[in-house]
């Protein structure tokens, strides 16, 4: 799958496209944990911090007693995309030897990089204000993890996003798509873990038809480049004007003064003895002006060599 994503909403704005209803049916809006991290950015690539929305219980576990906190309360966390397992050595996360931007559906639960990670969801939709104009996030389901140097320092948060079977529409760009949630109500399952199981969240992840599209061009390709012009669409069956080299002009030039011209339609045609003739046809007619075509120099070719046959070849006369 492409290792682009993009999130360029204010953090205000955000927060209420991830407005939720809690288990109590109230509207609520999401948390935040260590805002000064969010980055807006046009052009996310991994390594870098992205929004990534969860259960609330998952922190309310490490920084203080969650027997009685609810898991459909949500917060949204900024986390290193490329999940680094919290059984990492290593002091340098860049030093994962494999690949965590994506995993697969079908080996999320076993492999060993995957297997303590918990749940979350890049963003989160937006059904109660009319922000979007009847457009949604795009929310993608996805683990994380936590992870703690060796040597001490800040917890590291992760994540990474799971990937299926692309569907038909997307097959001929790439084999594999993002997991996406769709509708909030596959959001909340995947995210209460606390009230739904592991197993019944899994069946949420599959391809899904109910996604659009468009080209852009290749200045995304560059993680640097963070401008508008990374999203905007491209028409890729527009061709662009040829124009011709310098080379090229001049070799129109001499065609165009050179080449015999069409004639038109409604000029009449010329009388036989004007058109070149081929083979012995010319030579029974009488002598013609001399033409500047291939013809006209093919006759005065055999003439000369007819005048300069040696006399010894030439019939008697008697």
């Amino acid at each position: 799958m492409c290792g682009r994503t993009s999130c360029h909403l204010p953090r205000d704005v955000l927060t209420r496209a991830c407005a939720y209803q809690d288990r109590r049916g109230q509207q609520r809006l999401p948390e935040w944990r260590d805002p000064d991290k969010y980055c807006p950015s046009y052009n996310k690539s991994p390594q870098s911090n992205s929004p990534v929305l969860l259960s609330r219980l998952h922190f309310e576990k490490i920084f203080s007693p969650w027997q009685d906190a609810d898991s459909s309360e949500r917060i949204i966390a900024p986390m290193r995309w490329g999940l680094v397992p919290s059984w990492f050595k290593e002091s340098d996360p860049s030093k994962l030897q494999f690949n965590t931007t994506n995993c697969r559906s079908d080996t999320v639960m076993e492999k060993r990089s995957f297997k303590s990670g918990s749940i979350g969801a890049a963003d989160s939709p937006e059904n109660w204000e009319k922000v979007w104009d009847n457009w949604r996030l795009l929310t993608m389901a996805g683990i994380f993890d936590c992870w703690e140097p060796p040597e001490g320092g800040d917890v590291l948060y992760s994540y990474t996003i799971i990937t299926v079977d692309s569907c038909k529409g997307l097959s001929d760009i790439h084999h594999r798509m993002p997991a996406i949630l769709d509708g909030e109500e596959a959001v909340s399952k995947w995210l209460d873990f606390g009230e739904v199981s592991t197993q019944e969240a899994l069946k949420l992840i599959h391809p899904t038809e109910n996604i659009t599209f468009h080209a852009v061009s290749s200045v995304v390709n560059n993680s640097r480049n963070n401008t508008p012009e990374c999203l905007a669409p491209v028409d890729l069956v527009v061709k662009k004007e040829l124009r011709a080299s310098g080379s090229s002009q001049r070799m129109l030039q001499w065609l165009a003064t050179k080449s015999p011209k069409k004639e038109d339609s409604k000029t009449p045609q010329k009388e036989e003895s004007d058109v070149p003739q081929w083979s012995s046809q010319f030579l029974q007619k009488s002598p013609l002006p001399t033409k500047r075509g291939t013809a006209g120099l093919l006759e005065q070719w055999l003439k000369r060599e007819k005048e300069e046959e040696p006399v010894a070849k030439r019939p008697y006369s008697q």
